[in-house]
């Protein structure tokens, strides 16, 4: 059986994940892919009690990089791994590269820190497993702070100041950068009709490959 594809999806609150999750979801039902739809911090029992402490209780920067890699174990165990053994597709919102950006980039999490982690919780004998695709929805900060002025209530990452968020996005770029063509950058600040062309032809790409 050929193995599913893991694809991951990765911006600051307000760039529009959600909304372009869905699409890729239907877009793969449309094209008969079978695939299932996941989040970070999240998607086990386990994972999401972890989510809550994590997006309420003030703890110490390494406490936090701990629990998301915990939570990143279970993930991949539980969840992530079989999908992918039985063929089908991953779409996850947000992965490693959002620790990279949010705790390293954002917060200063010391990077060996971070690799020791990453290698530890997502080390295999064929290599670190990551993402097929990475899709990076990069808005300014102006647009996803603006998009998140809807009147509900914001977890402790999303009333981080400013700074911090450009900090973010900055890591986020390197990652890219770094990324040797897994992790695509998607202008999410144009219209829909655009972002989602856009999108269909990176999945064909993925689907060929």
């Amino acid at each position: 059986m050929q193995r599913g594809r893991f694809i991951s999806l990765e911006g600051l609150d307000g760039a529009g994940k959600s909304t372009h999750l869905a699409w890729l979801t239907a877009h793969l039902h449309a094209q008969g892919i079978d695939h299932l739809v996941s989040r970070e911090p999240g998607g086990t029992p386990l994972g999401e009690k972890l989510r809550a402490l994590l997006l309420s209780e003030e703890m110490d920067l390494e406490t936090e990089a701990l629990l998301m890699f915990a939570a990143r174990r279970e993930h991949l165990a539980g969840l992530i791994e079989p999908a992918l053994a039985r063929g089908q597709w991953v779409l996850c919102d947000r992965f490693t590269d959002a620790t990279y950006a949010y705790q390293v980039g954002g917060r200063g999490l010391a990077l060996d820190k971070f690799t020791a982690l990453e290698q530890w919780v997502q080390g295999r004998p064929a290599g670190l497993l990551q993402p097929d695709l990475t899709l990076l929805f990069d808005v300014p900060l102006a647009v996803s702070r603006a998009r998140l002025a809807n009147g509900r209530e914001l977890d402790r990452f999303e009333r981080e100041q400013d700074a911090f968020f450009e900090r973010v996005r900055s890591a986020y770029h390197a990652r890219a950068a770094a990324s040797q063509g897994r992790l695509r950058i998607i202008d999410a600040d144009r219209p829909l009709a655009a972002i989602q062309a856009e999108l269909a032809a990176i999945l064909a790409e993925l689907e060929s490959a």
